[in-house]
């Protein structure tokens, strides 16, 4: 009994290093769409007028 939980244990040696491995992978695709939708002007000037809409009312009589 001892030896099958043994050899199970050591079947999953490198499982969290793909799991790492994944999660980068997703992370900097994460990071590329953001920094395409942030650098396209498009979303720069939806950011500003939402901006502006926000803070309109300092800046009226």
């Amino acid at each position: 009994m001892k030896q099958k939980l043994l050899n199970a244990t050591r079947n999953d040696i490198g499982m969290t290093t793909a799991e790492y491995a994944v999660g980068t992978i997703a992370a900097a695709g994460l990071g590329g769409v953001l920094l395409k939708l942030l650098t396209s002007p498009e979303f720069q000037a939806l950011i500003w007028k939402i901006i502006q809409s926000s803070f309109s009312f300092l800046f009226t009589n």
